[in-house]
């Protein structure tokens, strides 16, 4: 698979990686361990390298599950995880309500914990999962800085930060990645954040590209999302929105049909096509799905199926937010 890289200090991982929240976070299904270590280990095969994790997800789980996956292969892959709440009283796999903690001494907690989780020696990329307003970034990123000089850690990151926390981390210490959600159906990072991103050498890891899903096709409002699927809670899955937001999939379906790909694919190549410093991070639980998202690096869209999707897309606005109340008070603006 091709390689791109991440960041001025030539963290190179593979055009897309594999998100591994599901591993440990439910869709709508429980985690089969075993596997979810089959599919990472599948994803490996495919020349996926680069693993996208968090302590919170589960909490624990993905991050036992991808060490667990990884570790016979540690030295061929990029692992990425992330610190930023508080879970000394967690229970593993037991979803709670976690409050914000970036303070240095749980950011290290968190980073040796995460160590043992993973089994490995060292965190490739290390983000600050949401920012924490309690705790000036300068600190966070000293803290990062200090853990990289000790060799814990490669490369700093940041997770739905604002294009000021940017800046002010990336003087202390510079920034690998910012991951955030884009796609076709939430393109505000466009405005502010990729341009700085651009400026700084800065690159830009998107989870959700596919919409939680919806981008594929295969979900409308007559879908029925299990209590436990975390979209039953985004206003963006009511089904008058899915009803509406289905043009974006109306968008990528006929450039889909006539490059004899999946509309997934074809949401994921755009992606690819839009900078060469964006790498999207698609998460199933399933392998033929993994498979497929992995297919989507060999999809090279041309001017004209860009204009085509640019032309479709541009007058279309998603009806309902991404995320619930709760989860859009924690972005960073």
């Amino acid at each position: 698979m091709e390689r791109r890289t991440l960041g001025n200090d030539g963290l190179e991982v593979s055009a897309i990686g594999l998100g591994c929240m599901q591993a440990g976070f439910r869709f709508g299904e429980a985690t089969d361990r075993q596997a979810m270590v089959a599919l990472i280990r599948a994803a490996v095969e495919q020349g996926v390298t680069f693993f996208d994790t968090a302590q919170v997800y589960g909490p624990f789980t993905s991050e036992e599950i991808v060490g667990e996956a990884l570790e016979p292969v540690r030295e061929r892959v990029v692992i990425a995880t992330k610190f930023g709440f508080d879970v000394a009283g967690a229970t593993a796999g037991a979803p709670a309500p976690l409050a914000q903690d970036s303070r240095p001494e749980t950011i290290r907690r968190s980073v040796d914990d995460s160590l043992r989780r993973l089994r490995t020696d060292r965190i490739d990329l290390l983000y600050q999962h949401r920012v924490d307003p309690e705790v000036p970034i300068e600190d966070v990123a000293g803290t990062v800085k200090e853990l990289i000089a000790d060799g814990k850690v490669g490369h700093f990151g940041l997770s739905e930060a604002g294009v000021g926390t940017i800046r002010r981390a990336h003087a202390v210490q510079p920034v690998a990645a910012l991951q955030s959600e884009y796609s076709l159906w939430w393109r505000e990072p466009e405005d502010a954040i990729m341009p700085v991103l651009e400026e700084l050498g800065i690159g830009f890891v998107t989870f959700s590209p596919l919409g939680k899903g919806f981008l594929t096709g295969t979900i409308d409002e007559n879908t029925t999302l299990d209590s436990s699927d975390f979209r039953a809670t985004v206003p963006r899955f009511d089904p008058e929105n899915r009803r509406a937001n289905r043009a974006f999939v109306d968008v990528l379906t006929g450039v889909a049909e006539r490059r004899g790909a999946t509309t997934g694919q074809i949401a994921l190549a755009w992606l690819l096509a839009q900078k060469p410093w964006i790498v999207p991070i698609p998460g199933t639980m399933k392998v033929h799905r993994m498979e497929e998202n992995a297919a989507a690096a060999g999809v090279e869209l041309t001017a004209d199926d860009l204009a085509e999707i640019e032309d479709g897309a541009v007058q279309l606005v998603a009806e309902g937010e991404r995320y619930p109340e709760s989860a859009l008070k924690m972005i960073d603006r």
